[in-house]
Parts: structure tokens; C-alpha cells; sequence
């Protein structure tokens, strides 16, 4: 015997928990979605539901609200990360107090960063106010709509504002473990500061950068509490539409947002499927830059 115990069986009743939780709740989901509620009389399973959500015009154009809400702040999030991992990883005066500001709002909640972006942004906030006092603007609605707005602009500024600091944490931990070795060598061997980057340094942090940005899409596209607090009324986003339709006092109308939940699920491991195909080959190419 030497002693030592497989970390599967210390970390096998946390996976008992968090896999019986999620998967009893994604079967009852996944019932319900096939029109299964002995309580509400349908005891007959069928694709109804997601025959009735599929060809609604509402939950297109949420879809794709949602899509494009992910997209857009996982894309502005990620680059902005990774310009603020290079300055970082700098030493210049301040960096210590400058990292410490910058990684603050990672301890605020997303629905506090709602409540204040609706506060300084929205066509009632702060900045119209200061507008209107400087002259700028002789009404509320002549400043700019950040806020319930049909591009969803707050939405996308509130996950841009709270998921740099994670990604660029995430890119900060790889940068040391990466060093600048690797860099100096390739300044040494003739290469400008741009070729280093890009040949060298950006393929080793690709692997962290996607996996981060995996995370970020997931989340942004998941989540309800943004969308419902900064989004407009019509699109809604497609977890706003299943939450609503989750809620309504028509019973008859949970089934449909059952499908819904069960779509964003199902989108949400395509993703990460793409993630685990595309992952390899990203982590081989780091390598072959080291």
C-alpha cells in the first residue's frame, strides 16, 4: 500500500452532489418540456412545445438578441483583457494599487452594476443630467439610449466591465507561468515586439484566452438578471423570454418554457464541444512556440 488515495474518491461526493442536482433538474426540465404534467392532465408526451417555440417569431429574434449579446461581450471583454494582462505584467510605478483598482468591481454583484449603470447611463442617470446642466441636451431624450436600448448597449458595457477583470486574471496567472524567456529569445533572434507577441506569446495564451472566453460567452449567454434589468422590452433575451414564460400565470405556457431552458442547455454543450475540438489544437500550438 503506498498510502495515497485517488483524488477521484475525494472529489466523488462533491461530484455526487453537483451531478445529482443538476442532472434531477435537467430530466424534470427535459419531461416537462415534452408536455408531461400529469398535474395539468397531459400525460402524453410530445414535441409540441418546441414545435410551438421553434416556429414563433419571438424566440428567433430573442435567440439571436442573446447571440449577439454573448458574442459582442465576450469578443470586447476578451481584447481588452488581453491588452490589460501585457500592461500589467509591466512594472511601473502604481501597478500594485492600479491591479488592486482594477480587479475591485470583480467582488461586485452583477445586479449592483445594473442598479448603478442604470444610474449614471441611463436617459434619466447622472451623465444626462450633467448634460442637461452643461447645456448639451435640452431634454432626457435627446441623450443617447445605453440603457433599454434594441442593441442591448448596457447589457453588453455592464459584462464587459465585470468579466475583464477575469479574464484578464486568468491571462496574468499564464503570463508568469509562461515567463519572458521565450520572448527575449525571439527579441534576440531578430524579431520586432509585434512578431514576438504574435509568434510566441499569443499562441501560449491562447489555450487560457479561449477557455476564459468560453466562460464569459456561457455566462453571458445564460444569464437572466442583466437582460431583464438593462434590456429592452421587445427583443427580449431568449433566458428572459423562458423566464417569463416560466412564470406566467398560464400554466399551459410552462411546457414552452421548459423547451426554452432545455435549448439554451443544449446550445451551452454545443459550446462547450467546439471548445474541447478546438482546445487540442490551440495547446499543441503553445507548445511548439515554447
Amino acid at each position: 500500500m503506498t498510502g495515497r488515495t485517488n483524488p477521484v474518491w475525494l472529489l466523488l461526493p462533491v461530484l455526487l452532489v453537483l451531478g445529482g442536482l443538476f442532472l434531477a433538474a435537467l430530466g424534470l426540465t427535459l419531461i416537462r418540456s415534452f408536455r408531461y404534467m400529469p398535474v395539468l392532465g397531459l400525460t402524453e408526451p410530445d414535441l409540441a412545445a418546441y414545435a410551438a417555440v421553434l416556429s414563433s417569431p419571438g424566440f428567433l429574434a430573442s435567440l439571436g438578441l442573446s447571440l449577439w449579446i454573448a458574442l459582442a461581450s465576450t469578443l470586447l471583454s476578451a481584447v481588452l483583457a488581453l491588452g490589460a494582462a501585457l500592461l500589467l505584467r509591466q512594472t511601473f510605478p502604481g501597478r500594485q494599487l492600479i491591479g488592486f483598482l482594477f480587479q475591485m468591481n470583480l467582488t461586485v454583484p452583477h445586479v449592483v452594476g445594473a442598479v448603478g449603470m442604470l444610474y449614471l447611463v441611463s436617459q434619466s442617470g447622472a451623465f444626462a443630467r450633467l448634460a442637461y446642466a452643461g447645456g448639451l441636451i435640452t431634454a432626457p431624450a435627446q441623450f443617447p439610449a445605453l440603457t433599454h436600448d434594441p442593441f442591448a448597449i448596457g447589457v453588453i458595457l455592464l459584462y464587459v466591465w465585470k468579466e475583464v477583470p477575469f479574464i484578464t486574471l486568468i491571462l496574468l496567472a499564464n503570463l508568469q507561468s509562461i515567463g519572458v524567456d521565450h520572448e527575449a529569445t525571439a527579441r534576440s533572434l531578430g524579431a520586432t515586439r509585434w512578431q514576438a507577441f504574435r509568434h510566441v506569446t499569443l499562441p501560449m495564451l491562447m489555450p487560457g484566452l479561449l477557455a476564459a472566453s468560453v466562460l464569459v460567452f456561457a455566462f453571458a449567454f445564460g444569464a437572466y438578471e442583466i437582460p431583464l434589468l438593462l434590456g429592452a422590452s421587445s427583443p427580449k433575451a431568449l433566458p428572459v423570454l423562458a423566464w417569463q414564460s416560466y412564470t406566467d400565470v398560464d400554466l399551459a405556457a410552462r411546457p414552452e418554457a421548459m423547451a426554452m431552458a432545455v435549448i439554451i442547455a443544449l446550445l451551452g454543450v454545443l459550446m462547450l464541444l467546439a471548445y474541447a475540438r478546438l482546445a487540442r489544437p490551440l495547446a499543441e500550438r503553445g507548445r511548439h512556440a515554447r
